[in-house]
């Protein structure tokens, strides 16, 4: 029993000592996102796109809720001058067109968000592409995001927005 202790122990102290050597040469860096957000190229592209695609879309939207509101007030001026048939008939236009009017803002609301996460990945895409390329030539073994704390030097983030920065990189 004493001896299977003894070389249980040993081989413990082996696996311990051959460890030790592996975790010395671990290669870790670091990345603060928040600060590749603020400072990407790719990120202000993206709000670009976005505002030139649904800018449009969305005065034109509002300018038709205004129209709707005008013709709202307008009904309730006139109101009790029209016919009962004329105010029935208005009221039911205003509500036809606010009901559209409503259905057109839900579906620009879901394309805008579901075109915003096409653009948000593509951007990620393109960041991790760069964060990967620079891991390999730095031959890191892992790179940690926002870490509580780290030493300045594991920090790439300033060669990630380097590289993000470049012209080619910025397409």
């Amino acid at each position: 029993m004493k001896m299977r202790k003894l070389i249980l122990a040993t081989g413990l102290m082996l696996a311990a000592a051959f460890a030790l050597p592996a975790q010395a040469e671990l290669k870790i860096a670091t990345v603060r996102s928040a600060e590749i957000a603020d400072k990407a190229p790719q990120f202000k592209s993206m709000q670009d796109k976005l505002k030139a695609e649904f800018e449009r879309k969305q005065n034109d939207l509002e300018a038709e809720a205004k129209k709707l509101n005008d013709d709202g007030t307008n009904f309730q001026r006139e109101a009790d001058t029209l016919t009962s048939d004329a105010r029935d008939k208005k009221a039911k236009d205003l509500t036809t067109r606010r009901i559209d009017i409503e259905s057109k803002a839900r579906k620009l609301q879901e394309d805008f968000g579901k075109r915003r996460q096409e653009l948000f990945a593509q951007t990620m895409g393109s960041i991790k592409n760069v964060i990967d390329a620079i891991a390999k030539e730095k031959s890191l073994d892992l790179i940690i995001e926002n870490p509580v704390f780290a030493k300045n030097d594991l920090d790439i983030t300033d060669d990630v927005l380097k590289r993000l920065s470049a012209p080619a990189a910025a397409k």
